[in-house]
């Protein structure tokens, strides 16, 4: 069976609170999923959406993926383009990593923001439900950042 991967990570603030979204297209059917992280950074917001749906693929029998972010970072340092610098996304990397290794077949894509609205959409949902006690009063979750943020986006 093959699927399709879009995920998103959100984080008010960076570190702050923080949740990610993902959505797993199979062949005719979807599915969703999301959740509130905690206070962490962006980049491991990103990092757990990608490791919560390469469980969510795997445990549905899924062969074959093709992954797309619009996070330069991840899919760059999945493709090892980029070195994982930062201590703390390590063993987010390798459990990636090693998740990616059950598939039969793995493409990893960049794509542009816009493309990956409904990933981030249910990364912010999660965000704005989660952070209740989090959140500053009056003040709602922001989108993650655009290109211009990348690294954090």
């Amino acid at each position: 069976m093959k699927g399709k991967l879009f995920f998103d990570g959100a984080s008010k603030g960076n570190p702050g609170p923080s949740s990610y979204g993902y959505v797993l297209e199979l062949e005719g059917d979807e599915v969703e999923g999301c959740g509130f992280i905690g206070i962490s950074t962006n980049n491991v917001a990103e990092y757990t959406a990608l490791i919560e749906g390469l469980k969510k693929a795997l445990s549905m029998g899924i062969k074959k993926i093709e992954i797309f972010s619009d996070s330069q970072l991840v899919v760059n340092q999945l493709l090892g383009k980029y070195k994982v610098k930062a201590e703390h996304l390590v063993p987010l990397h390798n459990e990636a990593l090693r998740l990616l290794k059950s598939f039969e077949d793995v493409r990893i894509n960049f794509i542009r923001r816009e493309l990956n609205k409904r990933a981030d959409a249910l990364a912010n949902r999660a965000l704005k439900d989660g952070a209740g006690g989090w959140a500053v009063a009056g003040v709602e979750p922001e989108e993650s950042p655009g290109p211009a943020g990348q690294g954090a986006g």
